[in-house]
């Protein structure tokens, strides 16, 4: 643990819960049990789920790193890791597109669009963002699957949980 690093991550989880969950709950994209928009109970989940999907991130790079040095051509795994990227978050962009379509006529979905876009056009480091991703979909899974089929939420296509959920806590 480095503490600067994680005050960072759990700042970052606290203010991305906040919006994620005002926008999902604004929009009626999904909602709680409690019938709160956001419940505030949820929010601390965030920056937890932050660090978790950080250190998975670090385990999957450990991984990685191995794969390198049995690769020669160091370009040619930065050059498929690119692709990767590319093909990953265009894929995820045209999930989000479709998933949130109903509420296109929201402020809300437009910010948290360009947002997705804006995030997926600057990267400042492929890999890094590709394993986070990967961890944080992973994680996603679990996260959603508990939370629908115990009905702590509920999404408006009344899936256990949506694929674009699941993925969803990649971004």
């Amino acid at each position: 643990a480095d503490l600067k690093t994680d005050l960072l991550i759990i700042f970052v989880g606290i203010c991305g819960g906040l919006a994620i969950e005002s926008w999902g709950t604004q929009t009626n994209l999904w909602f709680y049990y409690t019938e709160e928009r956001p419940p505030l109970w949820i929010i601390p989940a965030w920056p937890i789920a932050s660090l978790s999907i950080d250190r998975i991130m670090r385990v999957i790079d450990l991984g990685v790193q191995r794969l390198q040095s049995l690769v020669q051509s160091q370009e040619t795994l930065d050059s498929s890791i690119r692709i990767l990227y590319w093909l990953t978050f265009a894929s995820f962009l045209v999930l989000m597109i479709i998933f949130v379509a109903p509420t296109f006529d929201k402020s809300y979905t437009w910010l948290a669009l360009i947002l997705c876009i804006l995030l997926i056009l600057t990267p400042t480091d492929h890999r890094f963002a590709l394993l986070t991703f990967i961890a944080g979909a992973g994680l996603g899974y679990y996260l959603e699957l508990w939370g629908t089929t115990r009905q702590c939420w509920t999404y408006y296509t009344y899936q256990t949980p949506p694929l674009f959920a699941v993925l969803a806590h990649g971004m």
